[in-house]
């Protein structure tokens, strides 16, 4: 069943289809009732999770929309890590455990909210996240400190996006430094990734189901593993840094939804 990205990849053209939101979002709802339905029996294991995400990125590519996949590599780097991302669109949650689950065992930090969501709700569940709530700093900075830790020192990975909330664009003043501070008190490296997702955009109405354009490439890039040393500052910087340059690249390439 487990199909997922193998090495650096790059999309064949493809012609954008007609009424691409609609197509998208006709099959996205069998491919989550269908994920939901194995999750809500107990039955929904990381096999499955990464076969139902590369669905969802073959979606996107069925309906036009170029995937350009970079770093790879560094995935194959033995022990678990911290994946540090920004946070663009709902997309990114959706494909990269096709990416990184077949060679480190992963979850995300989500919010609370969204394990209440039908269907997906019991999908994120199931790979046991690090789920923060929003109302009490204090709380989820031990959930992501404490909880993280345990996860990594277990062999797991863990994906943060460092922005906090989605947004369209990198300011490196919109990071904070919650990944770097999971990494140092774990003793593991942060690997910076660089997304560009406008592909599925952002709702009016509700944020989560936006237009899909595939004239917008989907990127995602990896970048070196980096150590925390002392404070982290100038690591923290050098991460921020990499998503930056790359998001500005194709930003410059490919225009801006």
């Amino acid at each position: 069943m487990e199909r997922h990205f193998s090495c650096n990849y790059r999309s064949q053209k493809r012609k954008a289809v007609s009424f691409p939101s609609l197509r998208f979002y006709a099959s996205l709802v069998r491919i989550m009732y269908q994920a939901g339905r194995i999750a809500s029996r107990g039955e929904y294991n990381a096999e499955r999770w990464v076969y139902d995400s590369f669905l969802v990125g073959s979606l996107m590519e069925r309906i036009g929309t170029p995937i350009v996949i970079e770093g790879i590599e560094v995935l194959d780097r033995e022990g678990p890590c911290v994946f540090e991302a920004n946070h663009m669109s709902t997309l990114e949650t959706f494909f990269l455990p096709c990416i990184i689950q077949p060679r480190k065992d992963v979850t995300f930090v989500v919010k609370k909210s969204l394990l209440d969501y039908p269907c997906l709700g019991p999908v994120l569940a199931s790979r046991d996240p690090l789920a923060l709530g929003r109302a009490n700093p204090r709380e989820d900075l031990a959930v992501v400190l404490d909880g993280g830790k345990k996860l990594l020192e277990q062999g797991r990975s863990v994906i943060i996006f460092t922005q906090g909330s989605r947004k369209p664009e990198v300011r490196e003043e919109d990071f904070n430094s919650l990944g770097v501070k999971l990494a140092r008190k774990a003793g593991v490296p942060v690997v910076p990734v660089a997304l560009k997702t406008d592909a599925w955009g952002e709702g009016s109405f509700i944020k989560d189901v936006g237009w899909i354009r595939p004239q917008f490439p989907v990127h995602v890039r990896f970048g070196e593993p980096v150590d925390i040393k002392g404070p982290g500052r100038e690591e923290h910087a050098a991460i921020v840094r990499f998503i930056k340059d790359s998001f500005d690249e194709w930003v410059s390439a490919d225009g801006k939804a």
